[in-house]
Order: C-alpha cells, then sequence, then structure tokens
C-alpha cells in the first residue's frame, strides 16, 4: 500500500478588502472590539474568506516529498533539501501539483485533515474549477484516509481535542513549534514574504506527523 502524508497553511483575505455585506455577515453576532479583532484574525481558518499558501506532502516510507507553496514577486524558485522538493506557484498551482502528486497514492495520513485540511483543499480547488483526483472525504471509519487526530481521540470518545504540539510533547515527537513558529504567525510570516520560512515550518508539521503516525501504529492501534 503507498501512502502519502499531507498539510496545509493557509491566510485570510484583508478583511477591509471583503464587500460590505461580506463584512456585516461576519460581524453580525459581534458585540465588542475584541469580538471584531477575532473575527478578523479568524479569515484563514475558513475557504471562503482564506486561501492556501502552503501544500506539504510526505511519503512515510521513503522520506521523500514536496512542498508547494505560494512566494508572489519573489520571481519563483525550485530548490531540493533533504528528499523535499520545494517548488512555488500559484493557489490555483500548487493545487494542481497536490493532485497530480495524491493520485499514485491509496492512503492517505492528516492530522485533523478531515476537520480542515481536506474541506478546504476541496473548496479552495473548486473556486479554480480543478477536479480531485482522489476522494480525500471517504468513509471515516474504514476509508484510505486515516486521521490521526480522529484515532487519538477514538472518533471523539476522548472530548478534549488537543494540538499536534500537545501530542508530540506527550511521545517526545519535536514539534515544529520548537523553532519559535506557530500557526498564529503564518499571515504575518507571509505579509512580511518569509515563504520558505513558511514552507519548512508546513514540513515540519508533517514530520512530526509521521513520528506520530508510528506512535499510534506501533503503541494504540489494534491489529487483529
Amino acid at each position: 500500500m503507498s501512502r502519502i502524508i499531507f498539510d496545509i497553511e493557509t491566510t485570510g483575505k484583508d478583511f477591509g478588502s471583503l464587500d460590505k455585506n461580506t463584512q456585516d455577515y461576519l460581524l453580525r453576532w459581534t458585540e465588542t472590539e475584541e469580538d471584531i479583532k477575532d473575527v478578523k484574525e479568524s479569515l484563514s481558518f475558513y475557504p471562503l474568506t482564506g486561501e492556501i499558501i502552503t501544500i506539504g506532502l510526505l511519503n512515510p516510507e521513503t522520506d521523500k516529498g514536496a512542498v508547494y507553496f505560494q512566494a508572489p514577486e519573489s520571481g519563483g524558485s525550485a530548490f531540493e533539501e533533504d528528499g523535499i522538493k520545494f517548488e512555488t506557484g500559484t493557489e490555483k498551482e500548487i493545487l494542481e501539483k497536490f493532485w497530480n502528486t495524491v493520485k499514485s497514492y491509496t492512503q492517505f495520513i492528516t492530522f485533523n485533515g478531515r476537520g480542515f485540511d481536506c474541506p478546504f483543499i476541496l473548496i479552495r480547488s473548486a473556486v479554480h474549477k480543478i477536479k480531485p483526483s482522489k476522494d480525500l472525504m471517504p468513509n471515516r471509519y474504514n476509508g484510505p484516509h486515516i486521521d490521526l487526530l480522529d484515532q487519538l481521540t477514538f472518533y471523539g470518545a476522548s472530548r478534549r481535542r488537543f494540538s499536534l504540539d500537545m501530542w508530540c510533547k506527550t511521545f517526545g515527537i519535536k514539534s515544529p513549534k520548537e523553532d519559535g513558529i506557530t500557526g498564529y504567525e503564518i499571515k504575518d510570516l507571509f505579509l512580511n514574504k518569509r515563504y520558505v520560512d513558511i514552507a519548512k515550518y508546513c514540513l515540519g508539521d508533517i514530520r512530526a506527523t509521521k513520528e506520530l503516525l508510528y506512535c499510534w501504529e506501533n503503541y494504540i492501534k489494534f491489529n487483529s
């Protein structure tokens, strides 16, 4: 069975660039300045108000993969480090590269992919009129998509949903947060044109997911 781990990074649109009806819709339940700030800072969480700026993929067996990322005004670049190809493109181009890569794999591994990455990828692909090459949202319980957040919470039996960083700390896995970057900083990094830093942060996430996968497979998953 061939399998691939993937993860995305996103950024939200500038709130001021949204039309008035959209702004009013997003702010309709706000009461305080703090509420308004929270709305503006959450635009990257939704495919209707954000976009994908980085997609990372890693084959856990070969430890080879690719990170496709946006780097506006950079002139485009491509390089390779430790078996990972880094390639730039527009959102549409990196989505096309993603679908072209995953079509040859039979199993997908994510952390919270069903709740975030896959819906985001599918909606943003539809925005660009890109047809999926694989079903990323198959049967939740016995399909080819292993969402480690599902597995580690036993499909919701454990009610608290901890972050990837927390799971890494628990199992002694190096977390990308140890390098001083968190997901909350992605928008600022993008605005400051630190595109490669974002790409490497995403790579850190998928490498951590690989190690978490091995913990789950070896010590939690029951093989009858």
